[in-house]
């Protein structure tokens, strides 16, 4: 613990939303960040680190500290839809539960004021959201996603009918927000990534100053649908027009050049439907794609001009240097569907075909609706095998940043190869304040002790300046697993083991991987090592049933089957009949 006669720090935690591995400039990125590359040079990459596949459930381990199927969302509230009785099971809710005390909570109880402004999705029902969770002051968007300047014409006139389920999107402190009336109804009158920081620095402004403070900051941007003013968007013009691949191969050799992946590297190959091939589409379905893929670096862009307002402030008080800032992704780059369901209802197509305007020029305002699919997102994750959704490296390997003065004063710029994970954030935080984890009980209920590691004794150990690939998961630390979907993988030191079904880009069985030499999970080894495969098979035995993991049949048969789960339910359906429809080129463009 540190000790307790220093000032403590403050806390400001950064969290991009479908942001791919190499998608900011100091990852091997085209997109100007100057801010996080700035962040970065004072501060250290982390290459190693990992989420869930997916954003509500990292979200409910970057705030338990513990694995998600304990902590609440073992299943996204957007799954469990399809099957109720399946996942009436703890850990399961589709919220951050209560058998949990969440990061806010504990630094509550303990001097910090907490503030949030930006995307929640941990609970939709007054009793899950933030104001509950130890959040003084909190401005919230409640469901996975939503129209980034506020405009949602599906919830007014003449709407349809399933939509009356729906909640409220935003709430502050607890209350709801209706931005049509503070926007004096003009759908420019918001924009997400705009209005999340300058409503933060707001509340920064107004904190009680004999309190240390911990700020949450998590953007919604660059989820889809991809809209930015189109000052940032025209900024890309042409520099995608040469495709996905051709931008894939950019990335990938800045990455070797910056020295965050290995001169050999075999990278996974590109998993997509063959007509999406950039040879395959016409010239105007190549301007439609390319268009969106500038929107989505015109996002990233300005999501990085307000990381810049967020850290000038922090300047300009005098916190700067005791604040311990990090930036992260919460899964990899986002290449299908699935969120869209809580504020678009079952059939997007519909919604979007209906109100809103999808050609060229209109791509990236606030009345279209677009996303740019498995190839782009491909491009954001290579070497790693696909992207958001899978326990595949792409899906769960993303950016990280960290910068502390006492610990990065000295070592700026510095890279850092250690496998670290999401639920490590809330004991380094706590060991940073001075806290410690209430154990056993909370206000009053039980609650499950912290899964993830302290990262304080890492960074504060002088062995670790000279040896950036010592690890912070010792061998004898428990195996780290992930499940969601049915799509499973399990890691113990360098060695992983993945499951995924045939139809969802699998072999039905358990793969397995050496990730010191095949970071791209290229080479399934389950043939030539079949004792390492017995093994990480019953530590996945021991995460099950230590996590409360609702799985298929016992891992003896030759498929692992996910009972309640049919083909069609899972993501839309077919993957590549998703991925398809998930293009901007494909199906809803009004030219």
């Amino acid at each position: 613990m540190s000790s307790p006669n220093k000032r403590r720090p403050n806390f400001l935690v950064i969290v991009a939303d479908d942001l791919g591995f190499s998608d900011v400039g100091c990852f091997g990125s085209e997109i100007r960040t100057p801010n996080l590359d700035k962040l970065a040079s004072s501060g250290i990459r982390m290459t190693d680190f990992h989420t869930a596949a997916a954003c509500s459930p990292t979200r409910a381990m970057l705030l338990s500290g513990t694995d998600n199927h304990i902590a609440g969302v073992g299943v996204m509230s957007e799954q469990k839809e399809h099957d109720l009785a399946r996942w009436d099971v703890p850990g399961h809710e589709g919220y951050l539960n209560l058998r949990v005390a969440a990061l806010p909570e504990v630094l509550q109880d303990n001097g910090y004021h907490t503030l949030l402004s930006g995307k929640w999705h941990l609970g939709l029902k007054p009793a899950y959201i933030p104001d509950k969770r130890g959040f003084d002051r909190s401005f919230a968007l409640l469901p996975g996603c939503s129209n980034h300047y506020g405009w949602e014409p599906q919830f007014g006139e003449g709407m349809i009918k399933h939509f009356e389920r729906i909640p409220p999107l935003y709430t502050e402190d607890g209350n709801l927000v209706d931005l049509k009336a503070n926007t004096n109804n003009d759908p420019k009158g918001f924009y997400s990534s705009d209005f999340y920081v300058d409503n933060l620095v707001k509340y920064l402004s107004e904190r009680p100053t004999d309190k240390p403070f911990f700020a949450f900051l998590p953007f919604a941007a660059p989820h889809w649908p991809l809209q930015v003013n189109k000052t940032y968007r025209d900024r890309y013009k042409g520099v995608y027009d040469d495709g996905p691949e051709t931008l894939r191969l950019r990335r990938l050799a800045r990455l070797k050049e910056l020295g965050l992946i290995a001169q050999d590297v075999i990278p996974h190959d590109v998993v997509a439907p063959p007509e999406t091939e950039w040879s395959a589409l016409t010239d105007q379905e190549r301007k439609l794609s390319a268009r969106a893929m500038e929107t989505f670096a015109g996002m990233v862009e300005n999501m990085d001009e307000n990381i810049g307002k967020i850290l000038n402030y922090l300047e300009e008080i005098g916190e700067a240097d005791n604040t311990f800032i990090i930036f992260q992704s919460d899964n990899g780059a986002e290449g299908a569907s699935y969120e869209a369901r809580p504020t678009m209802g079952d059939s997007v197509l519909d919604v979007v075909n209906r109100f809103y305007d999808n050609s060229l020029e209109n791509i990236g305002e606030y009345n279209s609706f677009v996303w740019y699919g498995p190839r782009w997102a491909q491009a954001a994750t290579a070497p790693s095998r696909l992207y958001k959704m899978y326990s595949t490296e792409g899906g769960i390997k993303v950016p990280m940043i960290i910068n502390y003065p006492p610990w990065t004063k000295e070592r700026g710029g510095e890279v850092v190869n250690a496998f670290a994970t999401v639920m490590d954030i809330m004991p380094t935080i706590l060991d940073l304040a001075g806290v410690q984890h209430p154990g056993k009980t909370f206000r009053g209920r039980e609650v499950e002790e912290m899964r993830g590691k302290s990262w304080v004794k890492f960074f504060e150990n002088k062995n670790h300046i000279e040896d950036t690939t010592t690890a912070i998961h010792l061998e004898d630390d428990p195996a780290m697993g992930w499940e969601l979907f049915g799509r499973a993988a399990l890691r113990k030191g360098n060695w992983k083991i993945v499951y995924m079904t045939p139809w969802s880009y699998g072999t039905g069985d358990w793969e397995l991987f050496d990730l010191s030499k095949d970071p791209g999970e290229t080479k399934d080894l389950s043939r030539e090592e079949p004792q390492k495969l017995k093994e990480l098979l019953e530590l996945w035995e021991i995460y099950v049933e230590k996590n409360g993991v609702v799985w298929g049949s016992p891992l003896s048969e030759v498929e692992v089957k996910v009972p309640g789960l049919e083909r069609k339910d899972v993501i839309g359906g077919d993957p590549l009949e998703d991925t398809r429809a998930w293009m901007p080129h494909r199906g809803h463009c009004k030219d």
